[in-house]
């Protein structure tokens, strides 16, 4: 079987890759492969399509594969609260938590993970056609045939060349800037940051088609577990996320990911809450991806909420 990410040298779907390295897949009897496919709504296409069998990434980027949550649920949370970060150049002199630092400038982001940045700005006050500011694909993010692509730390090299102002991306990326020295955090939304309402924007989410689901019911049920043994063994040892790292990432990055982690293991729940599914829709709605009012156990795959806690 095959679980999709859509970044793979980060923190964001880092209990997933760890499910893989670590066994914890292996030990509810699944064989399971990581396939990196950027970007998200990519990976969602191709579980549509049959070519892998799970999603590790962005719940509300579900729709763009399956429009109005048909055909398609998430079986469980890999963490609590939308969990990218707004990173600007050291230079510009930003400060955490002021806004006005987008205006006039360049701010790198996903396809679909820019949907959360554009809508947390209007919501602070920032109008981004009258206030200039130009959100867009991180240059050299778009992935050539053949070529591998990993979105954070694409985004933070691009940052310290000069190519952008700004990114929009996940922890990886923005440790990687600050620690170079080249940018600083202006948005940590998991960690309170910005709007309220932000934080259940979306979540780092396990998700699967309703034919798996109806075929192999007990497949999906070994994957939410196989996730919880991830979060249980990061919980309590946040240095295995080396160990991981070292197989997956270059040496800088395997050298901030436990920290990375021990930042994350508070977050890592794999409830996903009637509150959680409210806001992502209201936000899904305001961005325009969702014109209906779908109902909670049409986007959660209830049957497994036991196997959460």
């Amino acid at each position: 079987m095959k679980i999709a990410v859509p970044d793979l040298i980060s923190n964001s779907y880092f209990p997933a890759v760890a499910a893989v390295d670590l066994g914890c897949f292996a030990e509810e009897g699944l064989d399971v492969s990581l396939e990196l496919i950027f970007p998200v709504d990519a990976a969602y296409r191709a579980m549509r399509d049959g070519a892998v069998d799970f999603v590790a990434g962005s719940a509300h980027s579900a729709v763009s594969a399956f429009p109005e949550w048909r055909g398609v649920k998430l079986l469980c949370a890999q963490g609590q609260g939308m969990y990218w970060f707004l990173v600007m150049r050291a230079d510009l002199g930003p400060k955490r938590g002021d806004l006005s630092i987008v205006k006039g400038k360049r701010i790198g982001a996903a396809p679909w993970v820019e949907m959360g940045l554009r809508r947390l700005l209007l919501e602070s006050g920032i109008d981004v056609e009258r206030d200039g500011v130009q959100i867009a694909p991180v240059p050299g993010a778009k992935p050539e045939p053949g070529q591998v692509v990993n979105f954070g730390v694409t985004a933070a090299r691009a940052l310290a060349e000069g190519k952008i102002d700004g990114f929009w991306a996940n922890g990886m990326g923005a440790e990687v800037a600050v620690s170079e020295g080249a940018g600083a955090v202006v948005l940590d939304v998991r960690r309170g940051d910005g709007p309220s309402a932000a934080f259940n924007y979306t979540m780092a989410a396990i998700a699967a088609t309703d034919e798996l689901i109806a075929r192999e019911p007990e497949t999906a049920a070994a994957a939410v577990r196989a996730i919880r043994r991830a979060h249980v063994a990061l919980r309590n040892d946040p240095s295995l996320a080396k160990q991981v790292g070292n197989k997956r990432f270059p040496p800088r990055e395997a050298g901030l990911i436990s920290e990375l982690i021990r930042r994350d293991v508070p977050y890592y729940d794999l409830r996903i809450g009637i509150d959680f599914v409210e806001g992502m829709k209201a936000f899904s709605r305001d961005v325009g991806i969702l014109a209906g009012d779908p109902g909670y156990g049409d986007i959660v795959a209830e049957r497994y909420r036991d196997l959460w806690t």
